[in-house]
């Protein structure tokens, strides 16, 4: 038996069984941790405390992320006090209100602090509107009480150590929170209280604790471990730090996991349609994830601030964000190019159970399935797990393609002690799917053929196999001292075989192919360390990062082409496949490249956040980066070595006039070793680039942002591919320049109405050449690319649950082929499109159902190309997608 397939066999039995015995474990867990909740409730029983409230609610069992959204009150309630008594040992936050039974608190955990959301409430306190006390109790550093919006109040509780262990009483006063310091982190849970009157009035007797009183309604809190919107205000792949957006000086969008699911989005290609200035680059066949960021190509991913490098497609279900970078991002990542970068932030194991599956079937025979895993594995919650699996079969509207796809990734957390964790990773990919390379160019357009024609030779394939495994340690001093220490290693093997389309005679519609293989083998290893200071002098405040890096990568690869003349054409307009049988590897004798290479870097970097004072900052940020290239070359017995240094800065300030505006401007480089290689072996020199930005960033309210960014990007030393030899070389364009305008808007409009939006005007020209045609627009990348995608969900009535969502996007025409010189233009145009999507949803307690609609209106349209004019990659038609989804 194939050892891959007995692998994945046994993987998958081992989930699904997981997910069937975890719940009933997690179960004895939790009675375990239930009837300790109850012994202390039966100690704190026995208090004598004047404290004036009545026994509160009966507690709903905690859930890991908000299954359905809190149904809005007929009125919003108001808050007009707030008040901390020190009781025993334990501080109380009382809200000041006769309706307090009425607020029902959201809670989640980030850090040390206990956060909860009470929605239908509003602060109206006589000093103002904000409630804040610094160290009102042993253990607690602040309380905070304030609006987040026009009818939500947040209230952050944050602790010495760890998160504070939190118990809700309902009262005479109002709502409750009795807090207490915890020496273990833990997210808060809400425990029965005791059942105390005020002295004045007989106790009542005691209740157990399963009951409460027929006229009290339970209060809910419910503990999100995962954000539940389409706003997220904070991303780490600007600064490597937890930085609010809106305190970056540089164009920065996040799509969250909640659009992924929206949209039912598996490929990183669906996920960036959302944003602006970004477009699909090569796929090499639809293998890998390549793009193209405000004019420029990006070949490589970055997840969780590790450098992927693009020589696969990038598994999502284990993704909880993706952050997009607009702009140089060398300061902190070293090799990367001017447009910015692709960060994929990974899910991170929960501490209390949660387990989801879904299950999708589509147009095409498309079939899907995914787990999602995750709780603690011993009672104290010090060792967390998170386990995601995904398998996929599907077929495809074009002729002979197909693909199969596995991915198995168990994650790990360990609470060494109070201040240090430990993250463990491992996962596995095993890809196998047809190499599609699409339909060709004709003429200065696409030739009118279906878009189903498949113009290789059935069992033309790609397979890629991948496997990363890595930590990350971090320990906090005290709250303004963090060291962090991550490693991973990655190991990716990959084969193709295929039919490589070569010339077309647009007069007999003969295309002249020729049958080869590559057999790549690379594998990386990584090591980050920094250390994170927040500190001040005098009054202004600082947060420091420094940090080193240091990587090594070795690829070891070759291709082998049948000899010339012996793979016989295709005809374009009436295809005759098989016509002889697909010769063994042996047969391939003709070889073009064979050969291995290392490369060695560090990076050392220092990046300072000044805040001179609430709403005027300066980011400062340097990097020295060394680059060692070790290249052999088999066929030609030689080797070539080249070495290289930079510095590479950024410089921005942040201006907020008033609080919800945020007013940028900012200086960047990039550098970049140029990894490309020309036809005799040799490396391209170094390409750098330069960025002026300038912007304004906008709350338009409390769950509603937006991004205006305009900018100059100038590269010069740029890599594209050899025309003469498309497989692995490449020769320097000279220098081009980048100009546009970028709008990005995301977020909550009203209650159940979300939205992200993005629209790009992107001006990319050859600017120097020796010898391409100045003036030039770069190819794939049009002056005009928009999207819309939008969702209604009812939160109440005889209709709640419902949803449904529409997405629209738009890309103008776009240049095809190689950048054209004095003697030789094979440019073609690829025409603009607008497609259509739409869904709709249903969600009820802990599932959902919904149908997935792409291209609603099934136009022909092409979504880029690869080598150039015979690789043209058409758009599917009409797609149907239905998927299942439980949690629990």
């Amino acid at each position: 038996m194939n050892p891959v397939l007995l692998f994945r066999n046994l993987v998958l039995t081992g989930s699904f069984t997981l997910l069937l015995v975890t719940p009933a474990w997690s179960k004895e867990v939790q009675i375990s941790e239930t009837q300790q909740q109850r012994t202390n409730r039966d100690a704190i029983s026995t208090k004598t405390t004047t404290q004036p409230h009545l026994a509160a609610k009966k507690t709903l069992p905690h859930t890991s992320r908000n299954y359905q959204k809190l149904v809005q009150a007929a009125e919003i309630i108001q808050v007009t006090g707030v008040k901390l008594n020190s009781v025993d040992k334990q501080l109380e936050i009382i809200l000041e209100t006769p309706q307090g039974e009425k607020l029902q608190p959201l809670s989640k955990s980030e850090g040390n602090s206990f956060i909860a959301d009470i929605p239908n409430a509003q602060l109206r306190l006589p000093s103002g509107n904000v409630f804040s006390q610094e160290k009102p109790f042993a253990g607690i550093t602040t309380v905070t009480v304030t609006n987040l919006d026009s009818n939500t109040i947040r209230v952050t509780v944050t602790g010495e150590a760890s998160t504070p262990k939190v118990e809700l009483f309902d009262g005479n006063e109002g709502l409750i929170f009795g807090v207490a310091p915890t020496t273990t982190a833990q997210i808060p849970s809400i425990q029965q209280p005791p059942s105390e009157t005020p002295q004045t009035q007989p106790t009542p007797p005691t209740q157990p604790p399963s009951e409460t009183p027929e006229k009290q309604e339970p209060i809910e809190l419910v503990v999100t471990g995962e954000q539940d919107a389409y706003f997220v205000p904070e991303a780490s792949a600007a600064t490597r730090t937890d930085t609010p957006i809106r305190d970056i000086p540089q164009s920065i969008q996040v799509i969250p996991r909640q659009v992924l699911e929206d949209q039912q989005v598996i490929r990183l290609t669906d996920a960036i349609r959302n944003v602006s200035g970004v477009v699909e680059g090569d796929n090499f066949a639809g293998t890998v994830d390549n793009f193209n960021i405000r004019g420029f190509d990006f070949t490589s991913t970055f997840r969780d601030g590790f450098r992927d490098t693009g020589d696969n497609l990038r598994e999502l279900a284990n993704i909880e964000q993706i952050e997009v970078l607009k702009g140089p991002a060398s300061v902190l990542y070293g090799n990367a190019e001017p447009g910015g970068i692709i960060n994929l932030v990974t899910k991170k194991p929960l501490n209390i159970p949660y387990y989801s599956g879904d299950f999708s079937v589509g147009s095409y025979s498309y079939y899907r399935s995914a787990i999602d895993l995750s709780g603690p594995l011993n009672l104290d919650n010090t060792l967390l797990y998170r386990l995601n699996t995904a398998y996929e079969n599907t077929g495809s509207f074009r002729d002979f393609v197909s693909s199969e796809r596995f991915f198995f990734e168990p994650v790990f957390d360990l609470k060494l002690d109070d201040r240090t964790n430990l993250l463990f990773n491992v996962s596995y990919v095993n890809d196998e799917r047809t190499f599609d390379q699409g339909i060709v160019a004709f003429g200065r357009g696409i030739a009118d053929i279906p878009t189903s024609r498949f113009l290789g030779e059935p069992g033309d394939e790609r397979t890629v196999e991948e496997v990363n495994v890595g930590y990350r340690l971090e320990h906090r001093f005290n709250d303004n001292l963090t060291l962090r220490n991550a490693f991973r290693y990655t190991s990716n093997n990959s084969f193709d075989y295929r039919a490589q389309p070569l010339e077309l005679d647009e007069e007999t519609g003969e295309l002249s192919r020729n049958f080869r293989s590559n057999n790549d083998y690379f594998d990386r290893y990584s090591l980050q360390t920094d250390l994170v200071s927040k500190f001040t002098t005098g009054s202004i405040g600082h947060t420091l990062l420094f940090g080193l890096d240091l990587a090594r990568e070795n690829r070891d690869g070759s291709q082998s082409r049948l000899p010339e003349g012996l793979t016989p054409s295709i005809n374009i307009f009436d295809p005759v496949y098989n016509v002889i049988s697909r010769p063994a590897l042996s047969e391939l004798t003709d070889v073009v490249r064979d050969g291995k290479s290392t490369t060695e870097t560090l990076g050392v970097y220092l990046q300072d956040q000044i805040a001179f004072s609430d709403n005027f900052k300066l980011m400062l940020g340097g990097r020295f980066d060394i680059v060692d290239q070790n290249q052999f070359d088999r066929l030609s017995d030689t080797r070539t070595l080249q070495y290289d240094e930079a510095f590479t800065p950024r410089i921005g300030v942040v201006y907020q006039p008033i609080q919800p505006i945020s007013l940028y401007a900012s200086y960047s480089r990039s550098f970049a070793p140029n990894f490309a290689q020309r036809a005799d072996g040799t490396f391209l020199s170094p390409e750098r680039g330069t960025q002026y930005e300038v912007g304004i960033k906008a709350d338009l309210n409390q769950k509603l942002s937006a991004t205006l960014a305009a900018y100059e990007i100038t590269k010069t030393n740029i890599a594209t591919t050899d025309p003469n030899d498309p497989d692995g070389f490449s020769i320097p364009i000279g220098e081009q320049r980048s100009r546009g305008i970028e709008l990005d808007i995301s977020g909550e409009i009203l209650p159940g109405w979300n939205i992200i939006a993005a629209y790009g005007y992107t001006n990319a020209e050859i600017t120097e050449s020796n010898d391409l045609r100045v003036g030039s627009r770069v190819p794939k990348v049009p002056e005009h690319k928009a999207s819309l995608w939008t969702t209604y969900q009812f939160l109440q009535g005889n209709l709640k649950g419902l949803g449904f969502g529409l997405g629209l996007y738009y890309l103008s025409d776009r240049v095809g082929g190689d950048i054209p010189s004095d003697d030789f233009d094979d440019t073609f145009t690829l025409p603009s499109y607008l497609r259509t999507d739409a869904a709709i949803f249903y969600r009820q307690d802990n599932w959902r159902a919904a149908i997935n609609i792409e291209n609603l209106f099934g136009i022909r349209y092409i979504e880029s190309f690869n080598f150039g004019r015979n690789t043209v990659i058409p758009g599917a038609p009409f797609t149907v997608i239905g998927t299942i989804s439980f949690e629990f």
